[in-house]
Order: C-alpha cells, then sequence, then structure tokens
C-alpha cells in the first residue's frame, strides 16, 4: 500500500484595509494570532499561522491592507505585502461589499501576472442589499483572474469552511515547512506586544493609536507565571500624557485588560509592567523603523 503523500503550502491573505483579513487568518488557524479591531490598519507585519494536521499543513500569512503609502512605516507594511505576493503557493484576496480597486491598481495587476491560483473572498455578506453581492460580484472578477469567488461573513463564521476546502483542493504536495506543534513563526514576545498593542487601539482615539509601537524588553517564564517589561513608544510628549491619562487611569486601563488577554492567550498568570516613551517622529525613520522590527527584506 502506498503510502499518503503529505500537503504543504503557503496561502497569503492580501486586500485593503478592514476587510475583514485578520478576523478570517483567525478563524482559519483557529486560534487568535492577529490583532482584530474596528480600526483600518491595525496589522502592520506579515503574520503567520500555521494550520496542521497529520497529511497537511497550511502556512497562512496575514499581511498589513493594501494602501497608498504615505510615509516610511506604510512603505515598510506595502513591502511585506509584495514579498507575499512573491512565495505565495495560494493568494486569497479578500474585499467586502463596499471597498473598490482604487489605489491598489498596481498590486492587482501584480496578482494577475503572479501565475498563483487566486481565490476572491467577498466578505460582510451578511450586510448585503438585494443585488448587492451580484454587482461587486461582477465588478470584482472583471479586475482579477480568479479560480472561484467566495462570499462569506467572518464576524458570523458563513461559509470559511469551504475556504479551507478549496484551499486543500490546491495545496502542492510537500513535506512541512514548520514544526507541527507550532502556532506561528513569530516569538511569544511578538503576540504579547500585539496584544497590548489591540489594546491600545481599542481605548484610544484618532490619531494616538497610529503613532504607538510597543516592545517587549524583558520576558521571563516560569511553572507557573510570566514576567514581562514592556515600553509603549509614541511620536510625542503630548502623546506620552494621552496614553498615560489623568493619574495613570488609562495606562493602567490598557495593562488590566492587556493582562487578561494575556494569561488567557499563554494558559498561566502574567505580571506585566508597561511604561511609556518618546521616539520622535519613528514612523518616519528608516533606522528606527528598523530597531521595531520593520525590515521585511
Amino acid at each position: 500500500m502506498s503510502q499518503k503523500s503529505h500537503q504543504a503550502g503557503f496561502v497569503n491573505i492580501i486586500g485593503k484595509p478592514n476587510v475583514g483579513k485578520s478576523t478570517l487568518m483567525n478563524i482559519l488557524v483557529g486560534e487568535r494570532v492577529s490583532i482584530i479591531t474596528s480600526k483600518a490598519q491595525t496589522t502592520r507585519h506579515r503574520i503567520v499561522g500555521l494550520t496542521n494536521a497529520p497529511d497537511y499543513q497550511i502556512v497562512f500569512s496575514d499581511t498589513p491592507g493594501m494602501l497608498k503609502p504615505q510615509y516610511e512605516l506604510q512603505k515598510n507594511m506595502m513591502n511585506f505585502v509584495n514579498i507575499s505576493l512573491e512565495d505565495a503557493d495560494i493568494i486569497l484576496f479578500v474585499t467586502d461589499l463596499f471597498e473598490t480597486a482604487a489605489d491598489i491598481e498596481h498590486v492587482i495587476e501584480k496578482i494577475n501576472n503572479s501565475g498563483v491560483p487566486v481565490l476572491l473572498v467577498i466578505n460582510k455578506i451578511d450586510l448585503a442589499k438585494p443585488g448587492q453581492l451580484d454587482e461587486v460580484t461582477n465588478y470584482w472578477t472583471s479586475l482579477i483572474k480568479a479560480e472561484l469567488v467566495i462570499p462569506i461573513s467572518a464576524q458570523e463564521k458563513f461559509n470559511t469552511e469551504k475556504i479551507m476546502q478549496e484551499i486543500l483542493d490546491r495545496l502542492p504536495e510537500h513535506p512541512a515547512y514548520y514544526d507541527k506543534e507550532e502556532l506561528s513563526d513569530r516569538p511569544e514576545r511578538f503576540f504579547a506586544s500585539e496584544i497590548i498593542r489591540e489594546k491600545i487601539f481599542t481605548n484610544y482615539k484618532k490619531e494616538v493609536p497610529y503613532s504607538t509601537e510597543v516592545s517587549i524588553e524583558d520576558f521571563k517564564e516560569d511553572a507557573t507565571i510570566i514576567r514581562m517589561r514592556a515600553n509603549i513608544y509614541v511620536e510625542r510628549d503630548s502623546q506620552k500624557g494621552i496614553i498615560i491619562g489623568d493619574k495613570g487611569k488609562m495606562l493602567k486601563k490598557v495593562g488590566i485588560e492587556a493582562r487578561q488577554e494575556l494569561e488567557a492567550f499563554f494558559g498561566k498568570k502574567v505580571y506585566l509592567e508597561t511604561f511609556v516613551k518618546v521616539e520622535q517622529d519613528w514612523r518616519k525613520n528608516k533606522l528606527k523603523l528598523k530597531k521595531f522590527g520593520y525590515d521585511p527584506s
């Protein structure tokens, strides 16, 4: 009897900001590995999540939302998108009922010339008006060379299992790329910083969350507890005051919410210290961006 073959490949999720890529990624991986908030452009890195079974491994990659970059951080974010087009075995192009191709025509051209199978995922169909889904489907299929259109509601987990089946139908034969026990290629510190950054996005308004970066300076784990120290970086002194809040109340709130999420994520008690520091105009400075890990090359 011949041994059953093993499938493995890279499935890269791309699309404009706030179309539900991170929500979909977390559903497909079965764990929370990407930030989810109602604000656009919360994903800054290319985040890999692994789905493993005895006879396959899917390497999912959530990428920052496609946009026209306005400053160095956004240029770095778009570099992650471009790299994801180069190493994909399958592309999940995620859009919704409301987005258009404005500002991403150049990326669509790259997708169409990539020779990679594309699954066009149309999200948020739970919000569709009569006839709207057909209109949106016709619009996107006229622009993207997709093998299949999959309408879904990631919020309601509707039709997402269809995506998994279509991926497995196209996944190449290959040994596993990563240890089957792993959830991601990212270290634990990365997920800790992302959880804290998520709480900043949910607690502050306007530009402040976008001007913030989180760095885990100390991470010590033993059998019962993880002790970590996090630096929250902002671009201006005025933002530092906003993050801390009156008598430290806002920073304390972020710390409590982050600790609760961290304990759920790591499955053990967490002791978290947070400090706020100013790193002037870090989003526009290449050297400072490299310090924070935004160097996709």
